[in-house]
């Protein structure tokens, strides 16, 4: 049997297959050799593509937006959109695509970089949050969406929660049966499994005791910058003139800057006009002036990038310099991580909730877990580590492949004799 573990994350994608008679599974090699791939999508006009379109992916996507920003659509963190009853279609120059349009359309990319990674699939096995992203995730749709962009690639597909799949994966590593917590921290969500990891060479080795998750994640945290650093510049707190009174900028516009997966969708027509009317009524039109030529100019990417440095520089110092420069913005100052744990503090505090969700939905104490297993990309942020430092202590957290980890998992699963034992997602 040939199986495929694919990690479509909010972030980055990866992959990892399993051929007959290999041991473990392989990472995927794909755009210039490397297993990352970004979870974003490019497009431009181009006289004989289709619907004069043309699109590219990943690295690729990144590439073609820094050479030519002004003439393309670049977006990122789609992901965040798939349980979101609110999200119809995203208007790319004058196309709409849905949600299953630019999954599919990702895929294709995503296979063409894998080189024939994708080729006579039996068993494929795609990770999803436990609670998806946003303010009431409908988990059906997801589901339908999710169905709609992977259909076709194997024989058969099944979803199961990614903490589950990042436990598949620590345990390989275990000699010794053990209580397992997994922390799953990605772009969008913040992801909880409770795992009785068994002797190895037992007939099922990872038995799931309880989940749970929370719509807060690296994505979140980047809000909580921009909505400090960059949006007081761009008119938030502002005021402007309605008839005879003075009203208050409504926040939606500035959460919707602060959000990557909705900062590309601002980039239209309708959008661009309310924005300008909305200038010309404000008291400090020139903020709002900055916030257009943002969203027109097409600078989330770069936004984007000057907020990952300081987020990972801050989790290496105490203190790191933010830099942002574009469309009359420029910014320029330095960032205590004293600070950024403080605009993140609720939000730690609602993942440490979601922790005792786990917890007591398994029915075990603290002193009862072994193990702690930390992966994805924002278990590198010191404020999270601190949360199980203080929980579990130091000597039984582990971490290691924090953006490979899932993937390896959902391998494994997907080579076991009856994977549909450990899918937890059926809607």
């Amino acid at each position: 049997m040939t199986a495929l573990g694919l990690d479509f994350g909010t972030t980055n994608t990866v992959l990892a297959r399993m051929d007959a008679g290999d041991m473990a599974p392989m990472l995927v090699a794909l755009d210039d050799n490397e297993s990352i791939y970004r979870t974003a999508l490019c497009f431009w006009h181009e006289a004989g593509a289709r619907d004069g379109l043309a699109v590219a992916a990943g690295p690729a996507a990144i590439r073609e937006y820094l050479d030519f920003p002004a003439d393309s659509r670049f977006l990122q963190s789609f992901k965040s959109v798939a349980a979101s009853t609110s999200f119809d279609t995203a208007p790319v120059f004058e196309k709409r695509y849905g949600f299953e349009q630019l999954g599919r359309l990702f895929l294709a990319r995503l296979a063409e970089a894998a080189g024939g990674a994708f080729d006579r699939v039996d068993r494929l096995v795609v990770g999803r949050p436990v609670t998806y992203a946003g303010t009431r995730p409908d988990a059906a749709l997801a589901r339908r969406r999710y169905d709609a962009m992977f259909a076709g690639i194997a024989h058969e597909i099944h979803y199961v929660y990614e903490p589950l799949a990042a436990a598949f994966a620590d345990a390989s590593a275990l000699d010794r049966p053990a209580t397992l917590l997994v922390a799953d921290f990605g772009g969008g969500t913040s992801d909880f499994s409770v795992v009785q990891v068994a002797t190895p060479g037992a007939v099922r080795r990872c038995t799931p005791l309880a989940h749970a998750g929370v719509g807060i994640a690296g994505d979140r945290f980047d809000a909580r910058i921009v909505d400090q650093l960059v949006l007081p510049q761009l008119g938030k707190g502002g005021r402007y003139r309605s008839f005879d009174k003075v009203l208050d900028i409504p926040a939606g516009w500035f959460a919707d800057v602060a959000d990557w997966s909705r900062l590309a969708l601002m980039r239209n027509r309708r959008t661009l006009a309310e924005l300008e009317k909305l200038r010309r009524s404000a008291l400090d039109p020139e903020a709002i002036a900055r916030m257009i030529a943002l969203i027109e100019h097409e600078q989330g990417y770069a936004l984007y990038d000057a907020v990952g440095q300081l987020k990972r520089a801050l989790s290496g110092a105490e203190q790191a310099r933010f830099r942002f420069e574009g469309e009359g913005i420029a910014i320029d100052t330095e960032v205590r991580r004293a600070d950024f744990e403080r605009w993140i503090a609720d939000d730690v505090a609602r993942i440490a909730a979601t922790l005792d969700r786990a917890l007591a939905r398994a029915a075990l104490p603290e002193q009862a877990i072994d193990r702690v297993f930390l992966t994805g990309g924002t278990s590198l942020v010191p404020a999270v580590r601190a949360l199980f430092e203080a929980r579990f202590g130091r000597e039984r957290i582990a971490s290691g492949g924090e953006l490979t980890s899932i993937a390896h998992g959902l391998a494994q699963v997907a080579r076991e004799d009856d994977p549909t034992v450990w899918v937890q997602a059926e809607g």
